[in-house]
C-alpha cells in the first residue's frame, strides 16, 4: 500500500517509465539564514530574467507600450485565428474521444488509487482556479455586447469585409433571434472548448507524475516522444514557455479583477476610478494571495475555493429568485439547444465572414485559455489523484461547462432580459467592468448584492494568483513540489508586479496582447502533447 503522505507513490499497478532522472537533480540549492531556494538552474534563471526584462523594458518605453501591445493583438488574432480556433476543436475531440474508449478506465495514481479530495472540494477547486475573475467580469458584459451586435446586423466595408462585430450572420432587428445568438456565441467561449483545453493537459501532467513517476512539470508529458532528451533543452524550453504563458495570462485575469473591483467600489463608495486605484488593489490583493501561498493547498487555497463557491452560489440563487425567474429557468435549456445547434458553425475555423468576432473575440478567447492551461492544468492534476480517466474528464469537462453556461444565463439572460422586457439600458450603456454592478442595480437590495461581487472578484483574484504561482514555482523548481516557501512568494510579487506593469502600459489592450502573444507557441505544445498523453494512456493497466 503506497503512503498516502507522497502523492507521488502509486497505489495498485502502473506502468512507470524507467530513468535515471531523480526530481531536481538540476537544481540549485541556496540558504540564507532561514531561507532557502530550491531552483531548477536554467529554467529558474531564465523565466525570471525574461519577466524582469518584460517588465524594466515596458517601463522604460511606456509611451511607446500601447500602440506596440494593439499591433501584437492585432496581427495574432487577426491572422491565427484559424490556428486557435482548430487547435480548440482538436482538444474537444481528444476529451470527448477518452469518454467513450477503454482509456477511460486508466486510473490516476494506480489501480487502487483513491481520490484525495471529496465531489465538493474537488469541484469548488476546479471552478475557482479555472473560471473564477473571468465570469465575473464577462457574465453580463459579454452576452450583451454580442446581443446589441447581433441586433445591429451585418455591415460591409469598401473592401468588401465585414466591419460588424456581430457572431455568424447577425440577427438584424430580431430580438428574440439576437437574444439566441448572443447566448449561443457567449456559452461557445466558456462551455466544453476552454475546460478542454485545461483537461488534456491536466490528464497528461496527472497521468506521467501519478501513474509514470516523472516529475509534476510540463516537461514530463513530451517524455514518450523526447525520451531522455526530456530533461535536456528541449524539455528546459518547454518549461519556460510554460512559466511565461502561464505568468502572463495569470497577470491577463488579475489586471481584468482589479479594473473590474475598481469600478464596484467606484460605484459603492465613491473610490477614484483610475490606474492608481487598480494597483493599489494589485499590491493589495496580491499580499493577501501571499499568505494565503505561505498557508499552502490545503489551509489556503481550498478553503478560499470553499468560500467563494458559497458566496458566488448565494449571488446566483440571488439573481434567480428576484430576478426573470421564468425566462432564467426556461432560458437555461434554450440556450443551451442554440448553443448545440450554432455550435459548428462558431466552431468553423476557416473561411469566416464574421472576422471580427472570430478573430477579436473567439481567438482571444482561446488564446488566454491555452495561456492558462500550465496554470489550470497543473493544479487540476495537483487535486485529481484517485479519480478515472472516464470520471476525471466528465466532471472536468461536462460540470463546469454546465455551471458556466447556468452563470452565463441568469447573469447575461437577465441584463439582456432588462433592456428588452424593462427598457433599462444602463447595463448596456455602462463601461464594461461596471456592467455588472448597473445589473444589479436594477434589483433590490443592490448595494449588498454589489458589495458580494466585490468580495468575490477579490477572493477569485486571490485564489488565481495564490494557485497560479503554486503551479509557476513547481515547474521553476524542477518539479519539486515541497520547495521553500520564499520562491513561491517571489513568484506571487512577480504576477502582481507583471499586472501593474501590463496596466501601466495599455491597460486591457496590453493584458490581451501578452496572453496572446504567449498563448500562441503554448497552442503548439499543448497539440504535440494530447499526442503524447494518447500514447502514454494506452500503455497503463486498466482495473476490471
Amino acid at each position: 500500500m503506497a503512503d498516502k503522505n507522497d502523492p507521488m507513490i502509486p497505489d495498485g499497478e502502473v506502468n512507470p517509465i524507467d530513468t535515471d532522472y531523480q526530481v531536481g537533480q538540476d537544481n540549485i540549492i541556496v540558504n540564507v539564514g532561514p531561507f532557502g531556494l530550491d531552483i531548477h538552474n536554467r529554467v529558474f534563471a531564465i523565466s525570471a530574467l525574461a519577466v524582469i526584462l518584460f517588465v524594466a523594458l515596458t517601463l522604460a518605453f511606456h509611451g511607446q507600450a500601447e500602440p506596440f501591445f494593439k499591433t501584437i493583438r492585432n496581427w495574432l488574432t487577426g491572422n491565427l485565428d484559424w490556428l486557435f480556433l482548430g487547435a480548440g476543436n482538436i482538444f474537444v475531440i481528444v476529451c470527448l474521444v477518452l469518454i467513450f474508449t477503454p482509456l477511460g478506465k486508466v486510473r490516476l495514481g494506480g489501480t487502487e488509487a483513491t481520490p484525495d479530495y471529496s465531489y465538493s472540494g474537488w469541484f469548488a477547486m476546479l471552478f475557482a482556479a479555472g473560471m473564477g475573475i473571468g465570469l465575473m467580469f464577462y457574465g453580463v458584459s459579454e452576452p450583451l455586447s454580442h446581443f446589441a451586435s447581433s441586433m445591429g446586423g451585418t455591415a460591409v466595408g469598401a473592401d468588401g469585409i465585414r466591419t460588424d462585430w456581430a457572431p455568424l450572420g447577425g440577427a438584424a432587428g430580431d430580438t428574440e433571434a439576437a437574444h439566441s445568438l448572443a447566448m449561443a456565441a457567449t456559452i461557445y467561449h466558456w462551455a466544453l472548448h476552454p475546460w478542454a483545453i485545461y483537461a488534456v493537459l491536466a490528464l497528461g501532467l496527472a497521468l506521467f507524475s501519478f501513474n509514470k513517476g516523472l516529475p509534476l512539470t510540463i516537461r514530463s508529458v513530451f517524455y514518450p516522444l523526447l525520451g531522455e532528451r526530456v530533461w535536456g533543452w528541449p524539455g528546459h524550453v518547454i518549461d519556460i514557455m510554460a512559466v511565461l504563458a502561464t505568468l502572463f495570462g495569470l497577470a491577463t485575469s488579475l489586471g481584468l479583477g482589479a479594473s473590474q473591483a475598481a469600478s464596484g467600489l467606484n460605484y459603492l463608495f465613491g473610490v477614484p476610478m483610475g490606474e492608481t486605484t487598480q494597483i493599489v488593489l494589485v499590491i493589495g490583493i496580491s499580499a493577501l494571495a501571499t499568505f494565503s501561498v505561505v498557508a499552502g493547498l490545503d489551509a489556503g487555497v481550498k478553503r478560499l475555493s470553499e468560500v467563494n463557491m458559497v458566496l458566488a452560489a448565494l449571488l446566483l440563487l440571488f439573481v434567480i429568485i428576484v430576478g426573470p425567474t421564468l425566462a432564467i429557468v426556461t432560458g437555461f435549456f434554450e440556450n443551451l439547444w442554440s448553443y448545440v445547434t450554432n455550435l459548428p458553425a462558431l466552431a468553423n475555423p476557416i473561411a469566416r465572414e464574421d472576422s471580427n468576432f472570430a478573430s477579436g473575440w473567439t481567438a482571444f478567447y482561446w488564446a488566454w485559455w491555452i495561456s492558462w492551461s500550465p496554470f489550470v492544468g497543473m493544479f487540476i492534476a495537483r487535486v485529481s489523484r484517485g479519480r478515472t480517466v472516464r470520471e476525471f474528464i466528465v466532471s472536468v469537462l461536462l460540470i463546469p461547462s454546465a455551471a458556466c453556461v447556468l452563470w452565463m444565463t441568469v447573469f447575461g439572460g437577465t441584463a439582456i432580459d432588462q433592456y428588452v422586457q424593462d427598457g433599462y439600458k444602463a447595463a448596456a450603456e455602462a463601461e464594461l467592468p461596471l456592467q455588472l454592478f448597473a445589473m444589479l442595480d436594477a434589483l433590490p437590495l443592490a448595494q449588498i448584492t454589489s458589495f458580494i461581487a466585490i468580495i468575490l472578484v477579490i477572493v477569485f483574484f486571490v485564489t488565481s494568483s495564490d494557485s497560479g504561482s503554486l503551479v509557476i514555482d513547481v515547474i521553476s523548481a524542477g518539479g519539486k513540489v515541497d520547495s521553500p516557501t520564499p520562491q513561491r512568494v517571489f513568484w506571487c510579487t512577480f504576477e502582481g508586479l507583471v499586472a501593474i506593469v501590463l496596466i501601466l502600459g495599455g491597460g486591457l489592450v496590453a493584458l490581451q496582447a501578452m496572453a496572446v502573444s504567449t498563448g500562441l507557441p503554448f497552442t503548439l505544445v499543448l497539440l504535440v502533447a494530447a499526442f503524447s498523453m494518447i500514447k502514454g494512456l494506452m500503455s497503463e493497466p486498466r482495473k476490471g
